[in-house]
C-alpha cells in the first residue's frame, strides 16, 4: 500500500507541475494576476507532493519492503538504517526521485521567497522549473519507476553496493545534487528573462544568490566525494580525473563563472548577455552530469544505469531544456543590450579575465571527457585521457586565474590603475616569492610543488590584503576594528572563499611531495618511509554489522617514540560477495600517515604505505570556500530583492 501510494504521489505532482506550466506561462503572457497568483501554490503542492512520494520510498527502505524491486536491489535486513536511507538514493531509480525532490524544493523556495519578485517574472521561474519537474517526472514515471512490486517477494534484499556503505556516500550524493539542481534557478531565471527581454541590475541581484548557493553546495559535494574518494577506495589519491568526477566539476566552473559575472551585472548592467549565457551553460553541465551518470555511456564507480532506453530519454530532455534554451538565446539575446562601460584594467575587467580561464578551463575537461566516447563511437577507437593530460592542459590557465583571484577584488569599478593595486599586494607577492624559492631549496628543484605553494600563498596573502585593505587597517588602525564590525558578511565570506582556495591549493602542492611504499611484511617485520618505521604486530578477523574483515595492525615509531597505530581492514560483504579496502590514516593536519592491506600470502601480507603531507588541507580549503559562500549567503544585502533605482546608481558610482 505504501508502495502504491508513493506512485501515486508522484504521478499527482506530475499533474501539478503540468498545471503550474500553464498557469504560468499563460497568466504571464497575458498579465492575468489570477492565472500568476496560482503558480506558488501549485509549487507548493507540487513539492507537498514529491516530499510524501520520497517518504514512501524512504519508508519501504526502512522496513526493508522486498515486494518492492528496489528495496530488493539495493538493501538488505543486516544493514545499518543509515545505509538502509542512504539507499533510497544509492539507485537509478531512487536517485531521480532525489533529483525531482530537491528541484520541488527550489521551487517551493522561490514561490515562498520570492513573493516580491515582480508577478510576471516569478511566474515564469516557477513555470520554468515546474516544466524541467515535468520532464523527469515523466522520465521516472515511464522508465524509472522505484516502486515496481516484484512477486513472490524474496526472503531478502541483495544488498547495497559496498563502497557506498560508508557516511561519505550517505551524504555526498544529497549535497552534490543541492548543487546540480540549485542551478535549475538560475536557468529558470535566465529563460524568464530571456522572455522578457530584459535584464537589469535587479535581476541580477535575485540571481546572485541562488548562484551562491548552488555553488557552495556543488562545492561541498565534490570536497566531501573526494574525501570519500581518498579514504575509501584505498589508492591514495584525492582526484582521478574520473569521467564523472568531472561531470561535477564542470557545472561547479560554469556556476563559478556565473557568480563572479553576476556581481558585474548587479553593480554595473555590464556583462548581460554573457551572464545569462552562463546561466544556461552551468545547468546544461549539470544536465550533462546526470545523462553521463544515468544513460550507461561511460563505465566508472559513479556510474548506475546501463539501459539504452534511459539514455535516450535523459538525451532527449537534455536537447529538449539545453538545446531550447539556447535557442532561444539565440532569439531574444540581441535585447539584452548592456549599459555599462568599462576599460579592460577595471575590476569588470578582472572579473572577465576570471570568466575566459574558468570557461577555458573547463572547456579542456568537456573535451578530454568526451572525446574517448566520441573517438569510441565515431572511430572505433579505445582511447583513455587521464592525469596527465587534464594536468598539462589546465595548470597554465589555472595559474593566472589565481593571479587574477589576487588583484580582481583590489581593482575599483569601471577604470583602475595598475600600481595602487600593486602597493598593496607587494607583500602577498613577495610571500609566494618566498615559498617557491624555499622549496625549490628543500626539495631539490621540484618546479610544481614550488608553484603550487607560492600560489596558495599568494592567493591567501591576497584575500587577508583585501580584508586589511577594506577595514584600512594600516591607513587607519585605530578605527581598523570598528570599520571591520562593519564590513559586509559578503566581503568577509569573499576574502574566506578566496582564502579556502589557497588553503586547498597547499593542500594540493602538499601532495605533490607525497610518497608512498609497497612491501610484503610478516608479523614482526617492518619498513621505513619517510624517516618513521612501521612494523606490523599481527592480522585478525574482525567481526562487522554485516561484514567481516581481516585486519592489520601497524605500530609506527620515531625511534623509540610510538607515534601511533594504524589498523587498515580487508572487509568481506557475504551478501553482495564483494571485498573491500578500508585504509588506515593518521593525520597530523600537517601530513597524512596512511596504509592500505593487501593480498595475504607466505603467512603475511602485502602492506601498501603513503606519506601525504598537507593532504588534509585539501578538504580544509573546500570547506572554508562553501563557509565563504554560506557565510555571504547569510548578508542580507543578498536575499533582499531588488535594488532601488538609487542604489544601483550608487553602485556604478563606487
Amino acid at each position: 500500500m505504501i508502495a502504491e501510494l508513493g506512485h501515486f504521489a508522484l504521478a499527482l505532482a506530475l499533474a501539478l507541475a503540468v498545471a503550474q506550466v500553464g498557469f504560468g506561462l499563460v497568466g504571464a503572457q497575458r498579465a492575468e494576476p489570477r492565472l500568476m497568483a496560482a503558480t506558488a501554490p501549485l509549487a507548493a503542492g507540487t513539492l507537498i507532493a514529491v516530499a510524501a512520494a520520497f517518504g514512501c520510498l524512504v519508508w519501504s527502505f526502512l522496513v526493508n519492503d522486498t515486494t518492492v524491486a528496489n528495496v530488493v536491489q539495493n538493501s538488505h535486513s543486516a544493514k545499518p538504517w543509515l545505509y538502509k536511507i542512504s539507499g533510497t538514493w544509492a539507485s537509478h531509480e531512487g536517485s531521480m526521485v532525489l533529483w525531482v525532490l530537491i528541484l520541488a524544493l527550489c521551487g517551493g523556495a522561490v514561490a515562498g521567497f520570492g513573493a516580491n519578485l515582480p508577478s510576471a517574472l516569478q511566474a515564469r521561474v516557477l513555470a520554468v522549473l515546474a516544466l524541467i519537474l515535468v520532464g523527469f517526472l515523466g522520465f521516472i514515471l515511464a522508465t524509472s519507476n522505484p516502486f515496481d512490486r516484484v512477486w513472490p517477494p524474496p526472503a531478502d534484499g541483495q544488498g547495497l553496493n559496498p563502497i557506498l556503505q560508508d557516511p561519505g556516500l550517505a551524504f555526498h550524493p544529497p549535497l552534490l545534487y543541492l548543487g546540480y539542481v540549485g542551478f535549475a534557478v538560475t536557468y529558470a531565471f535566465a529563460i524568464a528573462a530571456l522572455i522578457e527581454g530584459r535584464v537589469d541590475a535587479a535581476w541580477g541581484r535575485w540571481v546572485r544568490p541562488w548562484a551562491l548557493a548552488a555553488w557552495s553546495f556543488l562545492t561541498l559535494g565534490i570536497a566531501l566525494g573526494s574525501w570519500w574518494a581518498y579514504y575509501e577506495l584505498g589508492w591514495g589519491g584525492y582526484w582521478f580525473w574520473d569521467p564523472v568526477e568531472n561531470a561535477s566539476l564542470l557545472p561547479w566552473l560554469a556556476g563559478c563563472a556565473l557568480l563572479h559575472s553576476a556581481i558585474v551585472v548587479e553593480k554595473r548592467e555590464a556583462l548581460k548577455t554573457w551572464t545569462v549565457f552562463l546561466a544556461l551553460l552551468a545547468f546544461g553541465m549539470s544536465l550533462l552530469g546526470t545523462f553521463l551518470v544515468r544513460s550507461g555511456v561511460l563505465t566508472s564507480v559513479h556510474a548506475f544505469a546501463n539501459d539504452p532506453e534511459r539514455g535516450v530519454f535523459i538525451l532527449a530532455l537534455l536537447g529538449i531544456f539545453i538545446g531550447g534554451g539556447f535557442l532561444l538565446f539565440a532569439w531574444r539575446a540581441a535585447a539584452l543590450t548592456p549599459t555599462g562601460i568599462f576599460a579592460p584594467l577595471s575590476r569588470e575587467g578582472a572579473l572577465v579575465l576570471n570568466n575566459l580561464l574558468l570557461c577555458s578551463i573547463a572547456a579542456v575537461v568537456l573535451v578530454g571527457t568526451l572525446y574517448p566516447m566520441f573517438a569510441d563511437l565515431i572511430l572505433k577507437e579505445k582511447i583513455s585521457v587521464g592525469p596527465p593530460f587534464f594536468n598539462t592542459a589546465t595548470l597554465p590557465l589555472a595559474a593566472p586565474l589565481i593571479g587574477a583571484m589576487g588583484f580582481g577584488p583590489m581593482l575599483p569599478w569601471k577604470r583602475a590603475r595598475l600600481f595602487p593595486a600593486l602597493q598593496r599586494l607587494w607583500w602577498a607577492a613577495l610571500l609566494g616569492l618566498g615559498a617557491f624559492l624555499l622549496c625549490l631549496a628543500l626539495e631539490g628543484w621540484r618546479i610544481g610543488p614550488a608553484v603550487g605553494f607560492a600560489a596558495a600563498l599568494w592567493a591567501i596573502g591576497a584575500a587577508l590584503a583585501d580584508v586589511a585593505d577594506r577595514i584600512a587597517l594600516f591607513s587607519r588602525p585605530k578605527a581598523a576594528w570598528s570599520r571591520a564590525r562593519g564590513l559586509p558578511r559578503a566581503a568577509w565570506g569573499g576574502a574566506l572563499a578566496h582564502a579556502g582556495m589557497g588553503v586547498m591549493i597547499l593542500g594540493l602542492a602538499g601532495m605533490g611531495l607525497a610518497t608512498d611504499k609497497l612491501a610484503l611484511l610478516k608479523p614482526g617485520e617492518s619498513m621505513t618511509l619517510a624517516g618513521l618505521d612501521y612494523r606490523l604486530t599481527g592480522i585478525r578477523t574482525v567481526p562487522g554489522p554485516n561484514w567481516t574483515a581481516r585486519r592489520a595492525t601497524l605500530e609506527v615509531r620515531s625511534g623509540d617514540r610510538l607515534v601511533t597505530v594504524l589498523e587498515p581492514d580487508k572487509r568481506n560483504f557475504a551478501v553482495n560477495r564483494m571485498t573491500t579496502s578500508e585504509a588506515a590514516i593518521h593525520t597530523t593536519w600537517i601530513s597524512d600517515l596512511y596504509a592500505v592491506l593487501g593480498e595475504e600470502r607466505d603467512g603475511g601480507a602485502i602492506i601498501r604505505l603513503h606519506h601525504n603531507p598537507l593532504a588534509p588541507w585539501i578538504w580544509l580549503g573546500g570547506g572554508l570556500m562553501a563557509l565563504g559562500g554560506g557565510l555571504s549567503l547569510s548578508d542580507r544585502r543578498m536575499r533582499v530583492s531588488a535594488p532601488s533605482a538609487k542604489a544601483i546608481k550608487a553602485g556604478a558610482r563606487a
